[in-house]
């Protein structure tokens, strides 16, 4: 039988094999599911990147004709996804992570020479290959270890926030243009600077919500956006207080401005799939598990508040407490901006002077969800005061919470004398005098 086809075969249907047999064994829990799809899809984009890099730096070649992504195998490829993207977390669930990219570096090892003729490795492959460990293996298999154990939070949203802007920008175009054999980046490097620059600026606008509803899925919700792996609780703050599906709303309208940014009508129709899917499929599934998981809250909020018409004014549980902005009394920039979140009506708010605060100093303006989930501070909570006033300042109030943007804006106000300072509650001051 011929050697490359027999390589080819085992590269596809060895690790198909294996993860379906550890998947039947093994896997019993929602959980278990979540872990297993961070580590695919996390290893299907950065498998795709890695590839673009081996053709610029040639660590190694494949020697193939037809069924190629990039001049990889399509076989191999997927081969090469499951066997770094699922097995780490059903063979090595409970060994110390560092073991992880050692036996498959050990593995890769003793099976790369043996693939040849399918691929032919240069003097150079070992550098590839701790590229490949870097940047595929190692996020993988804390992806899903994280997933799993339902750790670092932070890091998981982060991890899937990037994953899904990969799968959406950069793994699904290439595979229109891989089938299509039309089209490519071209069109997006080919454009003036200006044009193109503008261009990314309205993307960048129209993924917001998306990022912001991340974030709230983990600040609030103590959730990721992976399925089996949802909020704990209902969202209903930041922008889920105008439209109910602001990811899946926003994740639509940065697709199709990206198919028009790239020129490419295949990928246009890729956003119609989208939309076809959310109002299917998605919205199907998460209604029934919303429903089940949360009862009666879910259902008043989505009597009140749309699927993709979003509200201008924020939507509140009037079962709930409302929440409360601390602005302190004695500091008169502060008291400025108490003037002027008040002369803009918002909605389902009380602001307290930081100074009747109950239970202890504050240092900054502080904004109490009243829900038991950590209060914002500083920029972070002026931007929560945002999200009630109407769906423009709540826009903006999201952009003011992302990282980076959220530290940078803090450290500029701090620069300019509005740092921290000590805001003794008016209790103790009374106490102090006795």
């Amino acid at each position: 039988m011929d050697r490359t086809l027999i390589i080819r075969a085992l590269g596809l249907y060895l690790p198909m094999v294996v993860a379906a047999a550890l998947v039947w064994q093994r896997v019993r829990t929602h959980r278990q599911v979540a872990a297993l799809l961070a580590g695919l899809c996390w290893s299907v984009c950065s498998l795709l990147l890695l590839q673009i890099l081996n053709q610029q730096f040639l660590w190694w070649h494949f020697h193939a004709v037809g069924g190629l992504l990039r001049g990889m195998p399509v076989d191999l490829y997927l081969g090469w996804a499951l066997l770094w993207g699922v097995l780490p977390i059903l063979c090595l669930p409970r060994a110390p992570i560092w073991m992880v990219p050692g036996l498959f570096l050990a593995l890769d090892l003793a099976m790369m020479p043996a693939c040849q003729p399918v691929v032919e490795l240069s003097r150079t492959w070992l550098v590839g290959e701790a590229v490949a460990l870097v940047l595929v293996l190692l996020p993988a298999a804390l992806f899903s270890r994280w997933t799993a154990d339902d750790t670092r939070l932070g890091f998981r949203s982060l991890l899937w926030a990037i994953t899904a802007s990969s799968l959406l920008l950069f793994f699904v175009p290439e595979i229109f243009f891989a089938v299509s054999r039309q089209g490519g980046w071209q069109a997006l490097l080919n454009a003036p600077s200006s044009i193109r620059n503008l261009q990314l600026q309205i993307i960048f606008l129209l993924a917001i919500p998306a990022f912001s509803a991340a974030q709230e899925f983990a600040s609030r919700g103590h959730g990721t956006p992976i399925p089996y792996d949802p909020p704990q609780r209902l969202v209903a703050s930041g922008l889920y207080r105008y439209i109910a599906n602001p990811m899946q709303t926003s994740a639509v309208l940065v697709f199709s401005a990206w198919a028009l940014l790239l020129r490419n009508p295949w990928l246009l129709m890729g956003g119609f799939t989208i939309v076809i899917y959310c109002v299917g499929l998605a919205a199907w599934h998460e209604g029934q598990d919303m429903k089940e998981r949360l009862g009666e809250p879910w259902l008043r909020y989505r009597a009140d508040v749309a699927n993709w018409m979003p509200r201008w004014r924020p939507w509140h549980d009037p079962e709930t407490r409302l929440p409360r902005l601390y602005i302190a009394e004695g500091c008169g920039q502060c008291s400025q901006v108490r003037h002027w979140l008040e002369a803009h009506n918002p909605t389902a708010l009380e602001i307290i002077a930081a100074e009747d605060h109950p239970t202890r100093d504050l240092y900054r303006m502080t904004y109490d969800p009243m829900d038991n989930t950590t209060p914002d501070e500083g920029v972070a909570a002026f931007a929560r005061g945002l999200e009630h006033l109407n769906l423009a300042w709540a826009f903006a109030g999201a952009l003011l919470r992302l990282p980076a943007i959220r530290q940078l804006a803090q450290l500029l106000l701090d620069a300019s004398g509005l740092g921290p300072q000590l805001i003794e509650r008016r209790s103790c001051r009374v106490l102090n005098r006795n």
